[in-house]
């Protein structure tokens, strides 16, 4: 059983601070074309619970679809969550943390949507678009 972690995160220009729990340091990337259009690449997070801002007046979020929404800073622009409305669980992105050093690499989605000119080093378990949306589908049955 792995013991929870209680990591302290900030944006780039450390308008937004927060604080999470982590159940399970695993990092996931996501290869789909929205996150890679908002983060320019794969968006690595890793999914938390009681995620509290210090302030939350420099988080806005935008609605990226019927069921989630994406947070950013509103001063310096920083990514800092993808978020299902009806979850209580954050995705947050891996670059925002202090302490990165527990965190490890393990899955990577929608890689049917993976462009060609990138690959990880690190061996992962990979899903598919589809497999990853009969995974959810199952879950909510």
């Amino acid at each position: 059983m792995t013991e929870e972690l209680k990591l302290d995160g900030k944006c780039m220009c450390g308008a937004v601070q927060f604080s999470a729990t982590v159940r399970k340091p695993s990092v996931v990337a996501c290869h789909c074309d929205m996150c890679r259009r908002w983060s320019a690449g794969p968006f690595m997070a890793v999914s938390c619970q009681n995620v509290t801002f210090a302030e939350d007046k420099n988080v806005s979020r935008i609605r990226s679809s019927d069921w989630a929404e994406r947070g950013f800073c509103a001063k310096c622009g920083s990514n800092l969550f993808y978020h299902i409305r009806e979850a209580s669980d954050y995705q947050m992105a891996v670059g925002l943390f202090d302490d990165q050093s527990m965190l490890r690499l393990s899955l990577q989605v929608f890689t049917d949507f993976k462009p060609a000119f990138y690959e990880f080093a690190n061996k992962t378990k990979m899903m598919t678009g589809a497999e990853v949306i009969a995974l959810f589908s199952s879950h909510s049955d």
